[in-house]
């Protein structure tokens, strides 16, 4: 039975190998401080966090999130440990709340890995602190247990840790917070935990070898689900109301749709049986979720966490094999006596043996995950929706202005490098957490790309335009404004589509004018909007305010922006997607290289992609560099033309019907 703690209450736990679940609603940091008998934290390498995720017996997740997962295995903490203080900090200068008090209640729960709950505590109270002491597991007569702790800090990581007697606190505050400030901008968002009662078969739990990240010292390696695992996928209610749209009677909703929190029903369909001994055929849709759409979706984020944790296998494989070659080696050439001689030679070979054999072993179990992975996304990929498909996917040929918001939208693929044909869909939640960023200048990754540097540039406001227009297709009619800023008209030629369909809220603004304008009146949307949720009067918006979701595409960036424009554009981009305006920058930021560390805080507040393939995203669980390719429209395509016709048509559509006088009855 759970044990619902109160601040200072403990409770015993009864196994030793546990997930600690936070659950925050915002992003968040979390970590974990290992103490003496008294508490005391001896050095930056006693505290488990984003820069430094592993210690003996815990890992901690690498990024900020709003819900994440650490593993725990008190049987591996070393015998001078005596407390583990899970930590939880907001994010300093990425954006989003500065404290706690503005938040909903953290909630904190230690549970088995079966992801029964043992105990589970509410963090109340909490008004002006930016980091917080959830939880601390200690010794006792031998046996372990939980105590709710609950003690705010003002003064942030840096004053907690200092707390715990840490002499560096401030300096390793600041390693944690820069770590963070890394991860949130070049990470892949957060995807959903596999849906607990998933009962499909896996490859990477099918076979997928040892476990990627083992615990630095004895014991069990600690579960790789010890990572930043994500948010819980919830599913979404049929009667959910558009986005942006005040619903009747209530306020302006720009929040993700609301979930259900009840477990969703048994998937269908359903595989059909397997034979024994072999993997279960992959079905599409094969994933827990209220719709299809939530099936599918969830589904893509598993097939992602399973490439990404049987890659992680297979290369902690092949690293323990050369490392127990190289000992080997070692050892035979340490002792004159085996130096050199047949009996040298003999060691050499069995050495080298060895490694082959545990290569070979990896490699083949490598294989078979990645062929079931490679099936199932045969399977999978014809049966996506708009939102979710390949411009070259069939599905475009029978498309429909949609009549709901679906739950995200495809951006591009990802890939890593030992199976580069098997390809992820890269789904981002709408509405849009954060902005984007095309990034317009070389790219780090690959050499191959085009060296031009105006190429590279039409490349990406193609991009952004291939984005733009998917956004337009699945929102339904009415429910999303594009608007651009092209200072000089450089990308006249990429923007064509979305001038000529009418998608466009009013021609691309060009010159400083054109730029100032654009952006005061967005600027002035979110104050209103700001102020009228905040107040409950949302009926009291002006009538002309477009409550749609608006979303902005700047061009060749800082062309044509002064001081005051910057100021707005920074505003737009923290204070913007919460009201639903969204930023896409389509930018080279050397060119932005004279306003310095100013700008640094909008680079990684948006989720930078790429106009070619690169390798500078990381997942959430083992940070591979997964190598992003942008969702572009096949050569000589003309399904771009189609989509936006028919999207616009449907706006011009629903705007002419909203102008005609309505008649009561």
């Amino acid at each position: 039975m759970t044990a619902e703690l109160v601040r200072g209450q403990n409770h015993p736990l009864p196994q030793t190998r546990l997930e600690i679940r936070i659950s925050a609603g915002n992003p968040i940091v979390a970590g974990a401080t290992l103490g003496d008998e008294r508490g005391t934290v001896h050095g930056a390498e006693w505290v488990a966090h984003p820069a430094s995720p592993q210690l003996a017996g815990i890992e901690v997740p690498k990024q900020a999130a709003a819900d994440h997962r650490l593993a725990v295995d008190l049987d591996a903490m070393p015998g001078h440990i005596h407390r583990v203080t899970v930590l939880l900090a907001l994010p300093a200068g990425v954006g989003g709340p500065a404290r706690f008090g503005v938040m909903a209640a953290p909630f904190v729960a230690v549970t088995g890995l079966d992801g029964t709950e043992i105990a589970g505590y509410t963090i109340t109270d909490l008004d002006s602190e930016s980091a917080v002491a959830a939880l601390e597991l200690y010794r006792r007569q031998g046996a372990w247990k939980v105590r709710a702790v609950g003690q705010g800090y003002a003064g942030g990581l840096a004053a907690m840790l200092h707390d715990q007697g840490l002499a560096e606190a401030t300096d390793l505050a600041a390693r944690i917070n820069e770590a963070v400030a890394r991860g949130m901008a070049r990470s892949v968002a957060q995807p959903p935990p596999r849906p607990e009662g998933d009962g499909r078969v896996r490859t990477a739990a099918a076979g997928g070898g040892a476990d990627p990240a083992p615990a630095g010292g004895g014991g069990d390696p600690v579960p790789a689900g010890g990572g930043a695992d994500p948010a819980p996928a919830q599913p979404q209610t049929p009667s959910q109301q558009p986005l942006g749209a005040p619903a009747p009677g209530g306020p302006v909703n720009y929040e993700h749709p609301g979930r259900r929190t009840a477990a969703p029903p048994t998937p269908a369909p359903a595989a059909p049986p397997a034979a024994p001994g072999q993997p279960a055929q992959p079905v599409a849709g094969d994933a827990s979720g209220w719709t299809m759409d939530e099936r599918l979706y969830n589904q893509v984020w598993g097939m992602f966490e399973d490439l990404a944790r049987t890659a992680a296998a297979y290369r902690s494989a092949v690293d323990f094999a050369e490392s127990r070659m190289e000992q080997e080696l070692d050892r035979v050439l340490s002792d004159p006596r085996t130096r050199v001689g047949p009996a040298a030679d003999s060691a050499r070979a069995e050495a080298r043996a060895k490694h082959a054999d545990l290569v070979e072993q990896a490699r083949a179990a490598l294989d078979r995950d990645l062929a079931q992975l490679t099936a199932e996304a045969e399977v999978v990929e014809p049966a996506l929706p708009p939102a979710y498909a390949r411009w070259d996917s069939p599905v475009w040929q029978a498309y429909q202005v949609p009549m709901e918001v679906p739950m995200a939208l495809r951006v591009g693929d990802l890939h890593l490098p030992e199976r580069t044909g098997l390809r992820i869909p890269m789904l981002v939640r709408l509405p849009l957490e954060r902005g984007l960023w095309i990034d317009a200048g070389r790219s780090g990754g690959f050499d191959d790309g085009p060296a031009d540097s105006g190429e590279l540039r039409r490349l990406a406001a193609d991009a952004a335009v291939a984005i733009a227009a998917r956004l337009l297709a699945v929102y339904p009619a009415g429910e999303i404004a594009v608007h651009v800023i092209d200072p000089a008209g450089s990308a006249a030629g990429s923007f064509a589509p979305l001038v000529g369909s009418g998608a466009l809220a009013e021609p691309p603004a060009a010159g400083a004018q054109g730029v100032s304008s654009v952006l005061a009146a967005l600027t002035r949307r979110v104050d209103l909007v700001q102020m009228a949720v905040r107040s409950g009067a949302t009926d009291a918006l002006p009538p002309d305010l477009d409550t749609a979701e608006q979303l902005l595409i700047v061009h060749d960036f800082p062309h044509g922006f002064d001081d005051r424009a910057v100021t707005q554009l920074r505003y737009l981009a923290d204070e913007g997607p919460a009201v639903g305006v969204h930023l896409m920058m389509v930018a080279d930021r050397e060119d932005a290289r004279a306003y310095g560390p100013v700008l640094d805080p909008l680079w990684r507040s948006l989720l930078r992609l790429t106009p070619v393939a690169d390798d500078h995203l990381a997942d959430p669980w083992v940070g591979h560099a997964w190598t992003y390719e942008p969702s572009m429209v096949p050569p000589g395509s003309r399904v771009l033309d189609q989509v936006l016709g028919e999207a616009g048509r449907a706006a011009k559509a629903l705007k002419a019907a909203r102008a005609r006088p309505s008649y009561g009855n």
